[in-house]
């Protein structure tokens, strides 16, 4: 069994199969999800899926690209909603300096109010990040994210980063790029953690993995993501997989 802990099933990508690509992961051996909602559209339907669903859960939060957007009103809103008892994380939330939709300054205050957001609710934290890892860290660092910790998602840094992630008691997520023939930090990665910091996850629609880059991607292929990751580490893919599910099962809090 695997958890794939990062999934945007709320996506416009799935509105003519949402049910055929959950059938797929779930006989694949996927068998809970934890859907992220990052704005106003996604966070509605991450909360219709978990009612929906006993198997999926919820993360939700406000996106750095869209940090311009975000309102006192969206605050309260998320605050209320993520004392659903199956939203396990605040999140995605971070900084993202490729896109130029949200200036930096907007993004890092929008930031550091989810972070307390999360430390008031006693939430873990998902991590966006691209481009800004420093700045991340800083934040993390000067707002004692290290109280709720968390996890890296998609983590695409050096193993001295990781290092420097870990002891701000975060943990590493690994997805589709993992498999990329060329992605050299991620394997690089895949490696270094510990065994007991690392999560899988798919980010689907997005960062589809070998052999279906370029394509859709899929709760189901998160399994591609731990096979190569096992095959990397040179244990089995069980064991891998035991691992990473005990890893989720433990930093989100699930039954």
């Amino acid at each position: 069994m695997l958890i794939d802990t990062h999934v945007h099933l709320n996506a416009d990508q799935y509105d003519e199969d949402l049910t055929e690509v959950i059938d797929r992961a779930r006989a694949a051996g996927i068998d809970r999800m934890i859907v992220v909602g990052f704005d106003e559209k996604t966070i509605k339907r991450t909360m219709t899926l978990i009612d929906e669903h006993d198997f999926l859960y919820g993360v939700i939060g406000w996106h750095p690209v869209d940090a311009i957007d975000f309102t006192d009103d969206y605050y309260e809103w998320i605050k209320e909603l993520a004392k659903h008892p199956k939203i396990v994380a605040l999140g995605e939330m971070g900084l993202d300096y490729h896109w130029d939709k949200s200036p930096k300054d907007i993004q890092k205050t929008v930031f550091k109010r989810q972070i307390a957001l999360a430390k008031e609710l006693k939430l873990p934290i998902v991590i966006h990040n691209r481009e800004a890892t420093q700045d991340v860290v800083d934040i993390l660092k000067s707002e004692n994210a290290a109280e709720v910790g968390g996890v890296m998602h998609s983590f695409s840094s050096s193993p001295e980063m990781c290092d420097e992630v870990l002891k701000l008691n975060f943990i590493i997520s690994l997805g589709g790029p993992v498999t990329f023939k060329n992605a050299k930090q991620p394997k690089e990665v895949a490696v270094h953690v510990p065994l007991d910091k690392l999560i899988v996850e798919t980010d689907a629609p997005y960062l589809t993995p070998h052999p279906y880059r370029g394509k859709r991607n899929e709760p189901a292929y998160v399994k591609l993501v731990a096979e190569q990751i096992a095959e990397l580490r040179g244990i089995s893919y069980e064991e891998l997989a035991a691992a990473t599910t005990a890893n989720a099962e433990r930093l989100f809090n699930l039954q």
